[in-house]
């Protein structure tokens, strides 16, 4: 662990810092986020995937022994529906494409399927690469496996259809965690920083860095609060909300160029 928080150190600085290279075909913008409203957040809550369907707020969580998908009532941060797994499975992001809820499972090489109505299992797809993050552009499922590599997934038999590296002025940025399509960018955590990636699908190139260091101030935190992790898009409002693993408060945000 010691190892993976200085190498995300140092990527934090690149995040923050990286100055233009002709590599890039557009500057990279740089922003901060900033709280528009906060909510309660379970804290029993290890949140690997964040997302909105129909307007209705769902989370998936990870930890052996307490991985659970659940759908978040966001006034309480209370689940109003939830499923838990077994102790064997640490599952990972979550996404529902086609009225099928996809759920990740970080080392177990399988993503399980369920109908959203009802949370019934429908069967389980092989999946050859470490499982972290997972959104859709509504065609795709698009993964994310820890490196600087997204995938692209034939939903239907879970085949590799596209894959990029994600690049930050030319760089490859590693750690690439929790993701979300919002119109028609991936939004992607960077795992042990406080920043999100704003990504061109098309090209691998991140066009914005979002600083949310400012969110959950520190003399706020306790001592089992974890790393920053967490992007839901609600598509009814175009609102975005962020929040972390274990954190007290999942916060709704705008966006303040630098």
């Amino acid at each position: 662990m010691r190892k993976i928080a200085i190498v995300a150190f140092g990527i934090a600085a690149l995040l923050l810092s990286a100055g233009p290279c002709a590599c890039a075909s557009e500057p990279v913008k740089y922003y901060t986020a900033k709280m528009l409203a906060r909510y309660p957040h379970d804290i029993s809550s290890y949140t690997q995937g964040l997302f909105f369907h129909e307007g209705r707020l769902y989370e998936s969580t990870g930890q052996y022994g307490e991985s659970t998908f659940r759908e978040v009532d966001i006034e309480t941060g209370r689940a109003l529906q939830r499923l838990d797994f077994d102790r064997s499975y640490f599952v990972e992001g979550s996404v529902v494409l086609d009225g099928r809820l996809y759920i990740l499972t970080w080392t177990n090489g399988l993503c399980f399927v369920y109908d959203i109505d009802g949370l019934q299992y429908l069967g389980q797809y092989h999946y050859p690469h470490e499982g972290w993050g997972l959104t859709t552009d509504g065609e795709y499922l698009i993964t994310s496996e820890g490196s600087s590599y997204i995938y692209f997934i034939d939903p239907s038999d879970f085949s590799i259809e596209k894959t990029f590296q994600v690049q930050l002025n030319g760089r490859p940025v590693n750690y690439i965690n929790e993701l979300e399509y919002i119109e028609g960018k991936i939004w992607a955590n960077v795992y042990m920083t406080e920043n999100i990636l704003i990504i061109d699908p098309a090209s691998g190139n991140v066009e914005g860095v979002v600083d949310c260091s400012g969110l959950y101030k520190r003399g706020e935190r306790s001592s089992r609060d974890d790393v920053f992790n967490g992007i839901a898009f609600n598509s009814i409002d175009g609102s975005v909300y962020v929040t972390g693993k274990y954190w007290k408060y999942l916060y709704k945000i705008s966006l303040e160029e630098k």
